[in-house]
């Protein structure tokens, strides 16, 4: 006689993921708030829309760490979320002109670099090679965040805040010199493997 095993609880579900899916359906969200450039009232509802996604960012990990509920779909989607949330708004933001000159070459510099280093991670997924996330790039993460909310918020922060975009552009540089120093060391790495690689199949 067997005993049949009770089915085991997806952990799709989990509350850790459900935060994870909130953040990436609050893209768009932020993406039509920014979408009325002038609309200061708008700016404000994308800001709250975006601090919102950032307290689920730290909360999802923190809570799938504290209750043993890491799966593989929640660590395939968390920094996607992250990249399409940062993406998405740097985009709008030039478009809307809170990003514009010289300043365009910080956004430049984080997205090329955002689709460097997936490239790199899906080649080195594939030499079971895993590239552990540095401090630095910890750093570069969060000046990338809070560079991100001071611009959402731009003319309406302005007011409240005299140089709220000031402030945002100039952390907007920081994030990019850290992308330029991480994106190194990630394509050091991937170079390293990948000459290895040659080696062992002549």
């Amino acid at each position: 006689m067997t005993m049949s095993r009770s089915p085991r609880r997806s952990r799709a579900f989990s509350l850790p993921n459900i935060l994870t899916y909130g953040r990436i359906a609050a893209i768009p969200a932020v993406v039509a708030c920014l979408f009325w450039p002038g609309d200061l009232w708008s700016r404000w509802f994308a800001f709250s829309i975006y601090v919102a996604a950032g307290i689920t960012d730290y909360f999802d990990g923190y809570l799938a760490r504290a209750w043993s509920q890491q799966s593989a779909i929640g660590r395939m989607l968390d920094p996607i979320a992250d990249k399409l949330l940062i993406a998405a708004c740097l985009l709008m933001l030039v478009a809307d002109g809170t990003i514009e000159s010289w300043d365009l070459w910080a956004t430049i510099i984080i997205l090329c670099r955002e689709i460097l280093v997936s490239g790199l991670r899906e080649f080195l997924a594939e030499l079971r090679v895993s590239v552990p996330v540095s401090t630095v790039a910890k750093w570069k993460t969060t000046a990338q965040i809070v560079a991100v909310g001071f611009l959402v918020a731009g003319p309406a922060g302005d007011r409240i805040l005299p140089g709220t975009t000031s402030i945002g552009l100039v952390l907007l540089w920081v994030a990019a010199l850290l992308t330029l120093y991480t994106g190194w060391d990630y394509l050091q790495a991937g170079i390293r493997h990948l000459m290895a690689e040659d080696e062992k199949n002549p």
